[in-house]
């Protein structure tokens, strides 16, 4: 900790000194939201790193769905590439029969609840998987499960993309947003109802590890202002500190809706891409816009 609190601290101090002598240097570039091949991004943690302070990230989160495997690797690359790497994780929940994402930020990666916890989500993986092969194969899509497991690096981490991968690249479907218009959403062929973590668990294991609990992309989730407002409440009172207001699959729209969600319940603002591979959808590095000045950044404090 103490060493992340100094690379901010001097980073303030940088900018201070600068201004007070009439200089603008640029303002950090934070990422908070980002995936490699330890779950279902296409870029070793190495090589997500050396994209993203390319594209000008001084910041950026691994935060990979369900496991912290990738983590040392870009701590290394961070180093080499003078960025600032923020360990973190995306958790898998259930909640009232849905799937929300939590992400972890700055979680310590050895502690033990967390790693038995996350152990526990990725168990079923390989199971779901070859039920979401057996509801495509029910349609006229064989051997998906096979086709899939082409592109997961880490078998253990298989799932939807890794399934929509296998669809457009076999030309089945044109694009990643079109997969999941026809396929792997409830109600379409390969969607595979599964029992993930609660959502008192998952927050439980990220603020357990010293981290800061954060809910991904609300932008994407098919929910009215009544459950929103339920889903918030219930995550602020189990001690999540932010909410994504900017993030990849969010629209210009979505920003102050999320904003003032933020302000309602007393939770900071978190921004990331939610960057899986170039060109599949989202943004890529370097392109999100800024916060709205009313949000309070979840990294004002890591100093």
């Amino acid at each position: 900790m103490r060493r992340r609190g100094a690379h901010f601290a001097m980073i303030d101090d940088c900018l201070t000194s600068a201004n007070r002598i009439g200089f603008v240097l640029p303002r950090v570039s934070f990422d908070l939201h980002s995936h490699s091949t330890a779950s279902d991004g296409v870029l070793a943690p190495h090589e997500l790193v050396a994209r993203a302070a390319a594209r000008g990230v001084s910041a950026l989160a691994l935060t990979d769905h369900d496991t912290v495997q990738g983590v040392a690797e870009a701590q290394a690359a961070a180093q080499v590439a003078g960025i600032r790497l923020v360990n973190g994780v995306e958790i898998s929940v259930s909640w009232l029969g849905r799937t929300v994402h939590i992400v972890g930020l700055n979680v310590d990666t050895d502690n033990a609840p967390l790693l038995a916890g996350l152990a526990t989500v990725r168990s079923g993986r390989v199971e779901r998987a070859r039920k979401m092969a057996d509801s495509l194969a029910a349609v006229g899509i064989g051997a998906a499960f096979e086709g899939a497991a082409v592109y997961a690096t880490n078998l253990e981490m298989i799932g939807r993309t890794h399934f929509a991968r296998f669809l457009v690249n076999s030309g089945r479907v044109g694009s990643m947003p079109s997969v999941f218009k026809r396929f792997l959403v409830p109600g379409k062929p390969g969607y595979v109802k599964h029992e993930w973590a609660s959502l008192s668990e998952a927050v439980g294991w990220i603020v357990g590890a010293g981290g800061e609990a954060v809910i991904a992309h609300p932008g994407r989730y098919d929910m009215g202002r009544v459950r929103m407002n339920e889903l918030l409440g219930e995550f602020r009172a189990l001690g999540g500190t932010a909410i994504e207001v900017v993030c990849g699959s969010h629209t210009t729209g979505h920003v102050p809706v999320f904003a003032d969600y933020a302000a309602a319940f007393g939770l900071k603002a978190s921004t990331g891409s939610d960057f899986h591979a170039p060109g599949e959808g989202g943004r890529d590095f370097g392109r999100l816009q800024a916060l709205p000045p009313r949000c309070v950044p979840i990294w004002q404090d890591w100093v």
